[in-house]
């Protein structure tokens, strides 16, 4: 089995949910005024907060003293009965910002079926490339960790149909509405395991031996994989499957979901300048185009109709030429955004294409993972929020 019923732990009854869960760590990582009213509004009320590491205070300098206090606030919650066990698996009713319903199926997937390295035969794979330099931290956190809270949601193909059959059943777990324009969550207890088997099998059917790519939190699921790599190491084998480490929470969503919106990543190259356009112009070929602009001047670049394989052309052939040439290469979300930043910091911008929801998987299984920041997954109000924790030791 890829995924498994768990032991979830939520807020017992009369903790403020909506001060419980917060946003993905990884969001708003230039906007420091964002987290701190987020602090200011959670206060000393029981919050996912205080489990995670917001990347925008990664470079302040006192991550040792941040994770040492996680640390105490996991031990707390455990024991001051903040946290209550739940069994089996969640079905999630998002209701984003712009009032569209998302579906979603929260479970632990099991690290053996999940590689994020470029070509692999694994059931459940990366879709973007993992930056080795950016788990070392996260590593380090979850090895000292007695919980998880996850961000981390998985893509897969005709399954929504069992999920929205779900919802209809089980027992309430919690609805209410989420902090920061976050929208609403809602969710029901599903302890049925043959119930998750349906949605795995469903997901499998799709693509034979490939179930489920990974839309967001990649970088924590690799993580999750490393310490199990090493916490395994030292177990009997016959110990392997009852232990915690091995797992990671996630959620499933069908990639066809209609609120689920892919998004490009643009290009903002600094240092590169009517070379680089050249060098690019030259390099790439095929029967699309894209835009590349530099000082108000526009380049037609040719480049594959497929739009994963357009990514990953544009990509290496930046990669290729920062090889030789001093570079900074910085990923931007929006076309005007992009286009000011270029004219600001007179730099090129190549606007890139957006993948298609019916081309992720395809390329996957074809080429691999693609380049990082390929595509993004709706706006950052509408990304996952962390609700259930779960023991990992």
């Amino acid at each position: 089995m890829i995924l498994s019923e768990a032991e979830f732990l939520l807020p017992r009854k009369g903790v403020d949910m909506s001060k419980w869960a917060v946003i993905a760590c990884d969001q708003f990582t230039s906007d420091r005024a964002y987290w701190d009213k987020l602090d200011a509004y959670v206060g000393d009320a029981p919050s996912t907060l205080r489990l995670i590491l917001p990347e925008v205070y990664l470079g302040d300098g006192d991550g040792e003293k941040r994770a040492e206090d996680i640390y105490a606030a996991m031990e707390r919650y455990l024991s001051d009965g903040t946290l209550e066990a739940k069994r089996g698996f969640a079905v999630i009713d998002r209701t984003q910002s712009d009032g569209r319903h998302r579906l979603g199926a929260v479970a632990a997937v099991d690290l053996e079926e999940y590689e994020y390295t470029p070509r692999n035969a694994a059931r459940v794979k990366a879709t973007e490339k993992t930056v080795e330099e950016r788990l070392p931290a996260r590593v380090k956190l979850r090895e000292k960790a007695l919980l998880e809270s996850s961000h981390i949601m998985l893509l897969a193909e005709n399954v929504r149909a069992h999920i929205e059959d779900l919802l209809g059943r089980g027992k309430p777990l919690y609805d209410f509405e989420l902090n920061m324009n976050g929208g609403r969550l809602k969710a029901k207890l599903i302890d049925d395991a043959d119930a998750l088997s349906d949605i795995e099998r469903a997901a499998l059917a799709a693509h034979d031996s490939l179930a489920f790519v990974v839309g967001d939190g990649n970088h924590s699921l690799a993580a999750a994989k490393q310490v199990w790599q090493q916490v395994k190491a030292a177990l009997p084998r016959s110990e392997w499957a009852a232990c915690p480490a091995r797992y990671a929470m996630c959620e499933i969503v069908d990639i066809a979901d209609p609120a689920l919106d892919f998004e490009p990543i643009h290009r903002l190259v600094k240092g590169g300048g009517d070379d680089l356009v050249a060098y690019l112009a030259d390099k790439l070929t095929g029967g699309a185009s894209v835009k590349a602009m530099f000082r108000g001047r526009e380049t037609k670049l040719s480049v594959p109709a497929n739009s994963a394989d357009a990514i990953a052309d544009i990509q290496n052939a930046l990669d290729e030429y920062a090889m030789t040439r001093d570079i900074a290469i910085d990923y931007v979300h929006g076309d005007e955004s992009v286009l000011r930043a270029a004219e600001r910091e007179d730099a090129v911008a190549v606007l890139m294409p957006c993948i298609g929801k019916d081309g992720l998987f395809d390329y996957t299984v074809r080429r691999g993972v693609l380049p990082r920041k390929s595509f993004s997954m709706g706006n950052a109000e509408d990304k996952r929020y962390y609700c259930e924790a779960r023991r990992i030791k």
